[in-house]
């Protein structure tokens, strides 16, 4: 008798770079649903019991958790429609809901419903952020995103935190100033302003001496004090989109990163 095998469905090859997300995910809740049961389903005081210095290094944790399985995917061609979906999830929880909860807990709740509503305006931006992410992925110019993108929105509301309380400042001495940028943060997302997305960086190619000798330095200068230089990293990242986008006005040139809207065609004339 003649044995065939049977080929395996290409589903089965394309999942693994994913498992980035799923397990960094599956964790994360299980960690927060451990400990909410272990204090009787009080979500202030299992709050309270996280630090919220490592709730910002997890947040940043996670950032480069998610830049992993992007490039992982691209490299080995494994992307599929099963990853992108579990990934605006993550991001959504990752950098959405975390940030928002975290920062009214930390500072806005003592802003009584301006604190409420400024957490509000930023989670419900991420979301409209992934989504609009997710339905024009094929419009937008590669080399930039639209808008802030939500891991660095996180990062500036997480750094701010643990900055501050690395310089001992208690949450209810900034909350308006984690009011603003709570607001900018959120805002900025949805925004049409062009944030350089690093997309364009061959990772297959040979990196020239000098760009490693710069990644040296840089994770040199990160080490000398954290806190300070991802915030301040953040900061200038976080204003560049709106430095370009003046720039490009100024000079008479395209500002918009969408060049065609084959799918909303009485949109073309908005994006300019």
């Amino acid at each position: 008798m003649l044995l065939v095998s049977r080929p395996q469905p290409a589903a089965a090859h394309q999942a693994h770079p994913h498992m980035f997300v799923i397990i960094g995910w599956i964790v994360a809740l299980s960690a927060v649903f451990g400990v909410f049961i272990a204090h009787g389903g009080n979500i202030t005081v299992v709050l309270k019991a996280l630090p919220f210095e490592m709730a910002a290094i997890g947040v940043f944790a996670a950032m480069v958790l998610d830049s992993l399985d992007g490039r992982v995917a691209r490299m080995t061609n494994t992307q599929s429609a099963f990853g992108e979906q579990m990934d605006s999830l993550a991001d959504m929880v990752s950098f959405g809901a975390a940030p928002a909860l975290i920062s009214y807990e930390w500072a806005l709740k003592g802003l009584g419903r301006w604190g409420w509503m400024a957490a509000f305006v930023y989670i419900s931006c991420a979301a409209l952020r992934l989504a609009r992410f997710n339905v024009n992925t094929a419009v937008v110019d590669k080399r930039y995103f639209q808008g802030l993108p939500s891991p660095a929105a996180a990062a500036l509301v997480m750094g701010f935190i643990w900055l501050m309380n690395e310089m001992d400042y208690q949450g209810a001495d900034m909350a308006w100033a984690m009011f603003a940028f709570c607001l900018y943060s959120g805002l900025t997302m949805v925004t049409n302003a062009p944030f350089y997305s690093f997309k364009d960086v061959r990772m297959k190619k040979s990196v020239p001496f000098a760009v490693i000798v710069m990644l040296a330095l840089t994770i040199a200068v990160i080490n000398i004090h954290p806190p300070i230089v991802l915030f301040a990293l953040f900061v200038m990242y976080g204003l560049s989109g709106y430095v370009l986008y003046a720039w490009r006005r100024a000079k008479g040139m395209q500002t918009s990163v969408i060049s065609t809207s084959t799918d909303e065609p009485d949109e073309q004339g908005l994006h300019k």
